[in-house]
Formats: C-alpha cells, sequence, structure tokens
C-alpha cells in the first residue's frame, strides 16, 4: 500500500504514521499545510502543501501514486469555525469535494475523518444511520463534507470520532488528558465542563481503525470511539486518579457558564456493532490506554 496522510502534523496524523513507518509493503507521505513537526518521519516522506491548493496537492499525490489516501486534514476549532466560515467552508467542505473526486478518478481509497458534532446531542448516543443534526458551524461544515464524499463516487470509508486524546512526540499537540495532566502536575487549576457527556477516543485506537478501513477497502460511515460514556468531568477526575493528581484543582463549570449551552452537543456517544463487525474494531478502555500513554511518556522522555 502507498497511503498519503493529509493533517499529517495532528496528533491522528502523527500517529497514523507512526504506526506505518515501518509497516512491511506500506509507503507513506505525509502532507501539511505546515512544515514536518514529526520527529520519526524521514523528511524525504513528508511535503508541504496546503489542501485547499489544489493543483499542488494533486501534482504531489499524482507524484508519490498513493493506493489510499487517509484525510485528517481540517479545521476543527468550533470557534474558528464560525469566526471564520468562509475559510470553514473551504477547508472543510470544498477541499474535502476536490479529494474525494480526485481519489474518484484516480481509483484511490478514501478514508476520512469526521465528528460526533454532525450530530446535535440530544438523543446520543447514535448510530451510524441516525439523521445528522449539527448545532454549529464545524459540525455543518463536516456533514456536508460527509455528503459530497458519499456523492462523489470515491471508495470511501467516513470515520466519524469523538474527543480524540492521547499522546505523540511532538508535544506542541494537546488534549483533553494531557491538558488536564499538565496542569494539575504543575499545581494549576483548571475549569472542567460537568454537564456534557462523551466516549472519548485514544488515538492509538483511531490510528488502527484508519488502518483496518484501508486493509478492508471499507466503505461508507463507520463510528469510532471508546464504549464507555463519561461526563468531560469524569475524564478529568480519571486523569488525576490514575497519576496521583490533586482532584480538588479540577473546579466544576457548566456549559452554560463556558458560553456552550447552545454551540456544542450536550451527549454524543456511539453505538460501535457497525465498526465491530465490518472492521473488527474494538476500543481500548479509558484506564488501559492511560497505562500505555505512560509507558509512552516515558520513551519520549528517554529520548529527548
Amino acid at each position: 500500500m502507498r497511503i498519503l496522510v493529509t493533517g499529517a502534523n495532528g496528533l491522528l496524523g502523527q500517529k497514523l504514521l507512526d504506526k506505518l513507518l515501518n509497516r512491511k509493503g506500506v509507503t507513506v507521505l505525509g502532507v501539511s499545510a505546515s512544515a514536518n513537526r514529526n520527529p520519526h518521519l524521514p523528511q524525504e516522506s513528508f511535503a508541504q502543501a496546503d489542501i485547499t491548493d489544489m493543483p499542488h496537492f494533486a501534482a504531489i499525490a499524482q507524484r508519490f501514486h498513493p493506493t489510499h489516501i487517509v484525510h485528517a486534514a481540517a479545521m476543527t476549532s468550533v470557534e474558528r469555525c464560525e469566526q471564520q466560515q468562509e475559510r470553514c467552508l473551504e477547508v472543510n467542505v470544498v477541499a474535502t469535494e476536490k479529494i474525494a473526486t480526485f481519489c474518484q478518478e484516480q481509483q484511490i481509497h478514501l478514508t476520512f475523518l469526521s465528528t460526533d458534532f454532525v450530530f446535535d446531542g440530544i438523543a446520543g448516543p447514535y448510530r451510524e444511520n441516525d439523521a445528522p443534526r449539527p448545532c454549529n458551524n464545524y459540525g455543518i461544515s463536516k456533514q456536508e463534507a460527509e455528503k459530497r464524499i458519499l456523492a462523489s463516487g470515491a471508495q470511501a470509508a467516513i470515520l466519524r470520532t469523538i474527543l480524540v486524546y492521547g499522546v505523540i512526540a511532538d508535544k506542541g499537540r494537546s488534549n483533553i488528558v494531557l491538558w488536564v495532566k499538565d496542569n494539575l502536575s504543575r499545581g494549576d487549576s483548571i475549569s472542567v465542563v460537568c454537564d456534557q457527556w462523551r466516549m472519548p477516543t485514544w488515538v492509538d485506537d483511531l490510528a488502527d481503525a484508519c488502518i483496518r478501513s484501508m486493509e478492508r477497502q471499507a466503505t461508507g460511515i463507520y463510528h469510532i470511539s471508546s464504549d464507555t460514556m463519561f461526563s468531560i468531568l469524569e475524564i478529568a477526575e480519571q486523569v488525576a486518579c490514575y497519576w496521583n493528581l490533586d482532584k480538588t484543582l479540577i473546579r466544576p463549570v457548566t456549559a452554560r457558564e463556558l458560553g456552550q449551552d447552545q454551540n456544542r452537543p450536550r451527549t454524543t456517544g456511539f453505538y460501535l456493532e457497525k465498526a465491530k463487525t465490518d472492521l473488527g474494531f474494538y476500543p481500548t478502555p479509558l484506564v488501559e490506554s492511560f497505562n500505555i500513554i505512560e509507558k509512552q511518556l516515558l520513551i519520549f522522555q528517554s529520548h529527548e
């Protein structure tokens, strides 16, 4: 397989490329708008390109001749997607449609990363065939991207996921688990929302799901997450408990207090039967993932 990964500097992009680098029979190319930040990825396996510049992206892809593209690049900040709606449309929708059309024309398998934010959070957890109803522009853009991929005729798998966390060598990429751990380790107090519920996704699991999607030439929509529901506050408390940090530094706040009661889904979560059946995807429990994250952190620290 020859695998091109967009969003190569992101949490998933770096983790996926790390997993693929030494895999037999696999050649990779990471693509990102910014310079390569993955210390494990050789410069010859990286290309700098903005996905909204389709002629440049297509030229890079044609030179590489991918059999598979994992499209993980996106504008993901809810606030930024509201403030820069035109740019959000350009990055999340138009560029995605062009990549899907390119995949269809070149007979390349596409794996696209989507989000639980295509749902409004009123009736979670959700199945793949539940009707999307996003409550923010980010979710709207991802739903529209999904529709355009499905209409393109490309052989494509759409993987929706939730609140991705984990660790990579690049310290510039944070997430809920590392944010809580780092702040509490410094003795800093944090405010954490107590009335939003999610099934958080370990990035190693999500990367494995992408690999299974490619290996099986999967098509259609799949839900990829953990299978246990937590409030975001409970996730923070689990982090504090595991690393023996001071839970009293965690201040519960409501979504309303944060201004997130209207533009964030209250309860998402996924049913995973389809991913389990079609992809053989079984998520790692939260605390078990912490055990591996702790080992990964020690390895990265030893290489500094």
